[in-house]
């Protein structure tokens, strides 16, 4: 590569990857010797920028964290990426921080790239979630959360159980999931020695201990996302229903999802099916997507919401059945 200013801004592009680069890699990828590539870490350090060496067999160069961010550089894939991210984003869990980060950087979009970003924004859709009245995520909470999950570090923070509650809680954080307008925080709570499902606007007060600790596999081979929505739909909320689906336990297998509830076997012909959620509305609006038919045994209270939708089908067609 001939030009060194054009040599220089794609070093520091592959600099700012997470990971450390040996000198020959950099020469092979910028196709000049390895001493040159040590003129060009001299000049991004005099230019103010962090470049890390280590030496030996396994050494190489990095870009550190410094005082003041330097420009981020990003190839075209990566830029639409990051836009549709936040847009989605913007409609979903913190809005404002996401609306924020996505105007400055549309305004900085080369000509060539917002046609493509108009384009895929066109094509695809987002569901809108259905729990509307949830408040934005704390944007500092989820990153320092978000930091922990990456480097296996211990928090300790304040959690408000469903039943109000209080108590602290020692966790190894694994990942964040987000659902809708909720986030939940998949982790591994050290005192009670088993894994745990948090949602994130009930953490309070969170302290990151330093202590890094080996990374652990959920049970079973499980991934955070199944393991949420089988948190979600099993084990967590304070609403809890129970309904016998008309068809053996095997059929209804293929059609429930980890998200809807965990099923038990009743007989050759039916099976039932727990599900609990924090909202009596939703509970009834996650049943109606059901595709087997069911009969509700409890709570009786739900009968009323699950009419009521009931009542909502019918008259929309009304006119057809006339």
């Amino acid at each position: 590569m001939r030009d060194p200013s054009g040599r220089l801004l794609r070093l520091l592009s592959l600099l700012q990857t997470p990971r450390e680069w040996s000198g020959t890699e950099l020469a092979e990828r910028l196709d000049v010797t390895t001493r040159t590539i040590r003129r060009d870490v001299d000049r991004l350090r005099e230019l103010g920028y962090p470049v890390h060496a280590t030496h030996g067999n396994t050494g190489g160069y990095r870009l550190t964290a410094g005082t003041a961010m330097p420009p981020l550089l990003l190839d075209d894939d990566e830029a639409i990426a990051i836009v549709l991210g936040l847009r989605t984003a913007a409609t979903i869990a913190v809005e404002d921080t996401s609306l924020r980060a996505l105007a400055k950087l549309e305004q900085v979009l080369p000509h060539r790239l917002r046609h493509r970003v108009a384009a895929l924004s066109q094509a695809a859709v987002a569901l809108p979630p259905q729990d509307r009245g949830v408040p934005p995520a704390d944007p500092d909470l989820l990153a320092a959360l978000a930091a922990a999950c990456v480097i296996h570090e211990q928090v300790r923070f304040a959690y408000t159980r469903a039943d109000g509650e209080a108590t602290r809680r020692l966790v190894q954080p694994h990942r964040l999931v987000a659902a809708g307008r909720r986030w939940y925080l998949v982790a591994y709570d050290e005192d009670r020695a088993d894994w745990r499902t948090f949602r994130v606007d009930r953490i309070s007060a969170p302290h990151r201990t330093g202590v890094r600790v080996p990374p652990r596999e959920l049970p079973g081979g499980m991934d955070a996302v199944s393991w949420a929505m089988d948190s979600l739909a099993g084990g967590s909320g304070t609403i809890r229903a129970r309904l016998r689906l008309h068809v053996p336990l095997a059929e209804a297998s293929e059609h429930v999802t980890a998200w809807q509830g965990f099923l038990e076997p009743l007989d050759d012909r039916s099976c039932l099916l727990h599900t609990q959620s924090d909202s009596m509305h939703f509970l009834a609006y996650r049943i109606t997507l059901l595709t087997v038919d069911y009969t509700l045994l409890d709570p009786p209270e739900l009968a009323e919401h699950l009419a009521a939708i009931a009542h909502r089908a019918t008259r929309a067609i009304e006119s057809f059945t006339c």
